[in-house]
């Protein structure tokens, strides 16, 4: 039986797509059963729904800054739909260490960075400013440490001179569409 398989993401989805593309084409063996955001009115829940997953939006918002009582509300989400394996595909939460702990070697994360470098926000201008030769992208299994887990996978994107943020985001989410698929497959078939 293929693992069952939730995406989280905060915006557009464009890495979720992917990932529901690949696996509803069978080149991820897995099936994709819900896609979840903290912002209701995110451009991928309705991705989502013109591809046959399930959306639900869980505001974040709406707790107050409780971030125990909206992880509780996620992971009973996650735990009623039988999801064993969670995306997280532009989910701009930070997880406590007690959801992380739940689903310790579960979550996998795809990063605008190469990491070690660059945790957090901003990579590519941070790239930028430091002079580095290659930006890209990593994707590694979400732990309780910020962007800190194992690395998965990798790929580096070349700094042009000329390089805004926007221009190397846009060089970086190419190759996302690329590595979060392969590495998702690759993860999978090593249970």
């Amino acid at each position: 039986m293929s693992p069952r398989v939730a995406i989280l993401i905060s915006g557009g989805g464009s890495n979720m797509v992917t990932l529901v593309q690949a696996m509803q084409s069978g080149e991820i063996n897995a099936t994709p059963v819900l896609v979840i955001s903290n912002i209701p009115t995110a451009g991928g829940l309705t991705k989502a729904r013109a591809l046959n997953v399930e959306p639900i939006a869980i505001d974040h918002r709406s707790y107050k800054g409780d971030r125990t009582a909206f992880e509780a509300d996620l992971h009973a989400i996650l735990t009623k739909n039988s999801v064993d394996i969670i995306c997280l595909a532009g989910f701009m939460r930070i997880l406590t260490s007690e959801f992380t702990k739940k689903w310790d070697g579960k979550v996998l994360n795809i990063h605008p960075s190469l990491l070690p470098k660059y945790k957090g926000l901003h990579t590519h201008q941070r790239a930028i400013d430091a002079g580095d030769s290659h930006g890209g992208c990593s994707v590694h299994i979400v732990t309780s440490e910020l962007d800190d887990g194992p690395v998965l996978g990798q790929t580096s994107v070349q700094i042009m001179a000329d390089d805004t943020a926007d221009d190397l985001a846009a060089r970086v989410l190419i190759q996302e569409h690329k590595l979060y698929p392969a590495v998702l497959a690759d993860f999978i078939n090593q249970l």
